[in-house]
């Protein structure tokens, strides 16, 4: 059985201040919870971060990483850089870096190989839009983002990623697929690894990203092909991940 994940994307978000309460606030209500559990912070906050996570069961991880392992890329953070701040994931691909920047399937499946050659465990992101899904273009979309990453990956490699479905009409609105929507999609998205390898199948884990939120997580995780969360608004308040994570 695939271990739940619950990690936090706090996105452009936070202050030494904030960071400090709501990290003190999370490990001490953490305790033995029987899942995982990470925050990917904004990088000038992984140094402080890395610090208040110690000597907790919390993981660190990055909202993005360069396609590049060095030099001239002015801006650009590389996974060696991660790794020195004790990160073990980093997202990449998210809808908000696909939308605003113009990211493609392809140069989010270079950032996702630069994570895994490094060491640390890539979050792709995959969804569609509003239109797209009302077009009944869901599967086709989000089979064509995962396929591009599955494609550049060793059939050995594949089993240390996470893959996250995020529905992008349900980012930041409030609006929630429901429990049947989201698990259809991970189901394309596990046929999609089986397609590739059957233990990746089995032992990857994908995580829902549309506004999960203490309401309505326990029903959410409760579906089969449902492995944790990939939590924003909630993540930054720490009676609500909290709550998300004990559900998980």
């Amino acid at each position: 059985m695939r271990r739940k994940l619950v990690a936090g994307n706090w996105k452009m978000n936070g202050s030494i201040a904030a960071n400090a309460l709501l990290l003190t606030q999370i490990n001490a209500g953490f305790g033995n919870a029987g899942c995982d559990a990470a925050v990917c912070v904004p990088a000038p906050y992984l140094s402080q971060c890395q610090a208040l996570l110690a000597d907790s069961a919390i993981a660190l991880g990055a909202q993005d990483v360069s396609s590049h392992d060095a030099g001239a890329y002015t801006g650009e953070v590389s996974a060696a850089m991660l790794l020195e701040f004790a990160c073990r994931y980093v997202i990449v691909g998210h809808s908000e870096r696909r939308g605003y920047f113009g990211e493609t399937d392809e140069l989010v499946a270079q950032k996702a190989l630069r994570a895994l050659h490094a060491g640390l465990v890539p979050i792709v992101c995959v969804g569609e839009t509003l239109a797209q899904r009302e077009a009944g273009q869901t599967d086709a979309i989000v089979s064509r983002q995962i396929d591009a990453v599955l494609s550049l990956i060793a059939e050995n490699e594949l089993t240390k990623i996470v893959v996250a479905y995020e529905p992008v009409w349900a980012i930041g609105t409030g609006k929630t697929a429901t429990p049947e929507m989201a698990q259809q999609v991970h189901a394309v998205l596990r046929q999609r690894l089986h397609a590739r390898s059957a233990t990746a199948a089995q032992e990857v884990r994908i995580l829902y990203g549309g506004s999960m939120k203490p309401e309505n997580a326990r029903e959410l995780l409760a579906m089969p092909d449902i492995d944790g969360g990939l939590i924003g608004g909630a993540a930054l308040k720490a009676a609500d991940f909290l709550a998300i994570i004990h559900a998980a």
